[in-house]
């Protein structure tokens, strides 16, 4: 198909992503015309146009001699359409490329169809920039003894779509979820279960049950502060390793863990290495606290130590409490030390809320005071918080819930449609998939560090760009070929007509389509999931623009329905592709 030589521009890789072909192409043009630019300085300035446009270069940011009107007449007086860029137009200060629709078309399709059927696993929007690495990136990260709260359910979204984006770019991740599973209240905790405690309530339901509890003794502690000195003396046996005072608590561990994996079971989520507060060695935190204290870097409070950051306007970090018992941030810092030596990353990712924004500055600051190089690459990918989530009835909200009330709304909209219903194996696990995307939709639709109010008739519509109505664009492309078996099977790719995809609502599927590799991209750059999620709107929106022009079922010309369905199951890959990244399973009936 391509005949004419293409220069190899650094970080560009054609074999993933066609358009940078194209984007090639059009700096070769731009650079010829206007020496002494290099192909490399216009590629950097070649971005994807507005609404009708592909590709644009804007002239003025190259600060080349001369001026706007007489550099874009340079480029257009040595314009000759080829197969790479078909026109070029000049607008004030930029300059507006068309790329040759029928090269498009052909190279588009065909990368989707190889990259997503011959090879092992789908490939296609993937890259190979983190060959070599390893990341660790913990997140989710809720206490155990308490039900998973729709706090953590950010993290745990956030996470799990940044652990597949890594894996999608070529990096070995390392999952990791790091237990809130030490402290002073699992000293209350203790003191609690004594009193309120049931070993048969707890093998019945740990979590349930340890909350209970520790609402209970929690009220009591504010009517009596002996209960917190009792507390706190208990924690202190624990941390001193004595194993009466250790033994329920490793129950409770156990069994909170094994509930937790339910959990993200169901929302699609794994992880590598359940790990915790608890798993961090003694040794490793008295060894940073003698570090941080021959480092001078110590000051003594009234008992208690404390890291001076005042300098660095992070005010003061305090490392061991008065009664020598640890705090989050010696945790925090032992457990990164010992994750280092154990994996060798070359990034850690912390996903917390950005609540937390002070103590993940104070706790990699005292790191990189204490001289470890690694500190550089540690990072805190942050995020709003959830405002009025609450069950219907207005109660507090557990995960547990939210999953089930999701799933009954859900599962009585199938119901309306019963030639759908009796043709869906298991409409429990259907509906469930729905709620858990318009859960996660929702979440991931508005820049993370922005907060959002949960809002339950939006996130369960159908109608506009919600999870249900993305499940649903995924659904009807999967329909497409069930209903059209007189196509099958598609002739080999090399025989499917793509100069018979001549609609525009066809041009604009397949241009989304090449441009998904560089969404994946711009998301690794900026962790936001809601790039992605615009992208799976927008390739949805043109597929149901296209429904009525674009035609499959009644087309006469056969060559022309075949073309027009290799299109649409190339689409139907894509938003595939784009769902499981944000960590969704695509249902292909409902």
């Amino acid at each position: 198909m391509a005949t004419t030589a293409l220069p190899i521009v650094q970080g560009t890789d054609p074999s993933r992503c066609v358009l940078d072909a194209f984007r090639t192409a059009i700096a070769k043009r731009v650079a010829d015309a206007l020496p002494p630019l290099t192909v490399e300085q216009v590629y950097a300035g070649v971005d994807y146009g507005k609404k009708g446009v592909d590709f644009t270069v804007a002239l003025p940011r190259f600060r080349l001699p001369g001026k706007v009107d007489e550099l874009a007449k340079k480029v257009l007086d040595n314009f000759q359409p080829d197969e790479w860029v078909e026109a070029v137009v000049h607008d004030k200060a930029f300059l507006h490329f068309t790329c040759a629709t029928s090269g498009l078309t052909r190279l588009v399709l065909d990368q989707v169809h190889a990259l997503t059927n011959d090879t092992p696993e789908p490939e296609y929007g993937s890259n190979t920039t983190g060959r070599g690495k390893r990341i660790v990136i913990e997140y989710s990260s809720p206490n155990i003894a308490k039900s998973f709260h729709v706090g953590h359910l950010r993290s745990t979204i956030i996470g799990a779509f940044l652990a597949n984006l890594y894996k999608a770019s070529g990096w070995e991740v390392i999952s990791m979820n790091y237990l809130g599973d030490w402290g002073t209240q699992f000293g209350l905790i203790a003191v609690g279960f004594e009193k309120y405690g049931s070993r048969e309530a707890l093998e019945q339901d740990a979590i349930k049950h340890l909350f209970d509890v520790y609402v209970k003794v929690n009220a009591d502690a504010d009517k009596d502060p002996a209960v917190k000195v009792e507390a706190a003396a208990f924690f202190k046996r624990m941390e001193d390793g004595d194993e009466d005072a250790l033994k329920d608590w490793r129950v409770w561990r156990d069994l909170s863990i094994r509930k937790y994996e339910g959990e993200y079971a169901r929302l699609n989520v794994h992880f590598d290495v359940y790990t915790g507060e608890s798993r961090v060695s003694k040794e490793s935190m008295d060894n940073a606290l003698a570090q941080l204290d021959e480092m001078g870097l110590i000051e003594d409070e009234e008992g208690a130590k404390r890291v001076n950051l005042e300098k660095y306007k992070l005010g003061k970090a305090v490392v061991r409490k008065k009664d020598g018992t640890s705090i989050y941030l010696t945790r925090d810092i032992g457990g990164a030390i010992e994750r280092y030596e154990k994996y060798k990353f070359d990034k850690m990712i912390y996903v917390v809320s950005s609540q937390q924004d002070m103590h993940l500055s104070q706790f990699f600051k005292v790191l990189k005071l204490m001289g470890y190089e690694w500190a550089d690459h540690l990072e805190h990918v942050n995020y709003g918080l959830v405002l009025g989530m609450s069950t219907r009835k207005g109660t507090v909200v557990f995960l547990d819930q939210i999953i089930r009330e999701a799933t009954s709304v859900m599962h009585e909209h199938m119901k309306g449609n019963e030639d759908k219903y009796s043709s869906i194996e298991d409409p429990e696990a259907t509906s469930q998939e729905i709620g858990i995307t318009g859960i996660k939709i929702q979440d991931m639709a508005a820049k993370r560090i922005n907060n959002y109010t949960f809002n339950w008739d939006r996130m369960l519509s159908f109608e506009g760009d919600t999870g249900p109505y993305l499940q649903y664009a995924h659904v009807r492309l999967c329909s497409i070929s069930r209903k059209n078996p007189e196509l099958f099977p598609l002739p080999p790719r090399s025989q499917i007509d793509t100069t018979l995809l001549v609609e525009p609502a066809a041009r604009d599927i397949v241009f989304l389509l090449g441009s998904y590799p560089d969404v994946v991209k711009v998301a690794l750059r900026t962790h936001e999931p809601s790039g992605v999620v615009t992208f799976a709107f927008r390739l949805s929106h043109a597929i149901s623009a296209a429904w009525e022009t674009v035609i499959v079922k009644g087309e006469a010309d056969i060559e022309k329905a075949r073309a027009r369905m290799w299109m649409y199951l190339c689409a139907r890959d894509v938003l595939g592709a784009a769902m499981r990244l944000l960590s969704i399973t695509p249902l292909e009936r409902m």
